[in-house]
C-alpha cells in the first residue's frame, strides 16, 4: 500500500504598513499590523486542523510573528534563511507606480531589479529560483520523512516562485499567482504530479 504523502503549506505573514501600501519590502525588517496581527491569530484554527510536523520560517520578524501567533504555543520552528523575501536592491521600499516612473513598463517578473550597492545588492529571478529549489529539496525529504505536513512561513514573492518552481515552471511563472498577506495557499499531489490543492485562502 502506497504511503499518504503530506501538503506542503504556505503562510504569507500578515499585513504590514509597507504592504498595505504596495512597497516592494525585501530584506527591511519591518513588524506586523495591528491588523496583521489579527490576520497571523486567525489562521490558527486552520493550521491546527492540519498535522503539521515541520516548520521553516524566513527569520525577518514578519514572519516569525506570523509563525508565532498562528501556532501552538512551543511548537518548533526551524528558521531558514532560504524563506526570505526577494531582494530587491535598489528598488527596496518604492511601491510599482513609482520604479514606472523610472523604467515605464517595468514588470518585477520581466525585468528584474538593479543593484542597491553593497547593502542591497538585488537578487536575479534565477537566484531566487535557486533558493526556492533548495527549500523544495528539504520540504521533500520532510514530507516524505514524516508523511505529514510541512508549513513555509515567508514572504509573497518568493512563495509564489517557490510555487512555480514545485509545479516544475520557471520561477518567472510566480506573476501568475497572485498572493494575499495572511492567507494560507496549499502545494499537494495528484496522481504523483506536484498540485495546488488551495490558494490565497483568507483566515
Amino acid at each position: 500500500m502506497t504511503a499518504v504523502m503530506g501538503d506542503i503549506l504556505l503562510i504569507r505573514h500578515g499585513e504590514t504598513e509597507w504592504s498595505r501600501t504596495g512597497r516592494h519590502t525585501g530584506r527591511t525588517d519591518v513588524p506586523l499590523t495591528p491588523e496583521g496581527e489579527l490576520q497571523a491569530a486567525s489562521l490558527a484554527p486552520a493550521l491546527a486542523a492540519r498535522r503539521i510536523t515541520a516548520v521553516l520560517c524566513s527569520p525577518l520578524q514578519r514572519a516569525v510573528r506570523t509563525a508565532e501567533l498562528s501556532l501552538p504555543r512551543g511548537r518548533g520552528v526551524v528558521l531558514e534563511p532560504g524563506l526570505m523575501e526577494w531582494d530587491y536592491g535598489a528598488y527596496e521600499g518604492l511601491t510599482t507606480p513609482e520604479i514606472q516612473q523610472l523604467r515605464p513598463g517595468w514588470d518585477l517578473w520581466r525585468d528584474g531589479v538593479p543593484t542597491g550597492g553593497p547593502e542591497r545588492p538585488g537578487e536575479t529571478l534565477a537566484r531566487l529560483g535557486e533558493r526556492c529549489d533548495t527549500v523544495l529539496a528539504r520540504a521533500e525529504a520532510a514530507l516524505h520523512d514524516t508523511g505529514g505536513d510541512i508549513a513555509l512561513f515567508a514572504h509573497g514573492h518568493v512563495l509564489r516562485a517557490l510555487t512555480a518552481r514545485r509545479l516544475g515552471r520557471p520561477p518567472a511563472d510566480g506573476a501568475l499567482y497572485r498572493l494575499d498577506t495572511g492567507t494560507l495557499s496549499v502545494l499537494g499531489t495528484e496522481h504523483g504530479r506536484p498540485v495546488i490543492t488551495g490558494w490565497n485562502i483568507p483566515p
